[in-house]
């Protein structure tokens, strides 16, 4: 018989002071795992507060570091990124500020580069049809359309 191993809060905070150091997690993240580890909601509520308190745990924190590292490796648009902000249940005011991390010269340089790449990618002879997989591809992504149709015009 296989029984699930059961954690004293000592043991739980500990896991998750090393979880949380580990790299940035935001609050739904952590919640999910105390509930894997089978914790009662009064101590995850109590873990919860101890990880902010000690500073193990920081929306702004993780915000910013996941806007940075998504824009800055996986090329996403502020769409995307607010989206999957929004789905890890992070603040506004933690979103807007974490989207100030995103330097406006650089924004407008990778899309302009993500569209000159993308154009060459595409063997797409109609003009149209070229247009619209370049755009989609970019819309996926996260990019605001005004800009991807802006650039595609100057473009194609």
């Amino acid at each position: 018989m296989n029984a699930e191993k059961t954690y004293s809060v000592d043991e739980a905070q500990k896991k998750l002071e090393n979880y949380c150091a580990y790299q940035e997690r935001c609050h739904k993240e952590v919640r999910f795992k105390l509930r894997e580890m089978r914790m009662i909601p009064h101590v995850i509520d109590t873990i919860l507060v101890h990880l902010i308190q000690h500073n193990y745990l920081n929306e702004e924190r993780f915000a910013k570091a996941y806007v940075r590292g998504k824009f800055r490796i996986k090329k996403w648009g502020k769409v995307r990124l607010i989206r999957e902000l929004k789905f890890r249940d992070i603040s506004k005011y933690s979103m807007d500020v974490a989207l100030k991390e995103i330097d406006l010269e650089d924004y407008y340089n990778t899309l302009d580069e993500l569209v000159n790449k993308r154009i060459e990618q595409v063997t797409e002879k109609n003009r149209y049809k070229k247009k619209k997989k370049v755009a989609d591809y970019l819309l996926y992504r996260g990019w605001e359309s005004h800009l991807i149709y802006e650039k595609l015009n100057e473009y194609l």
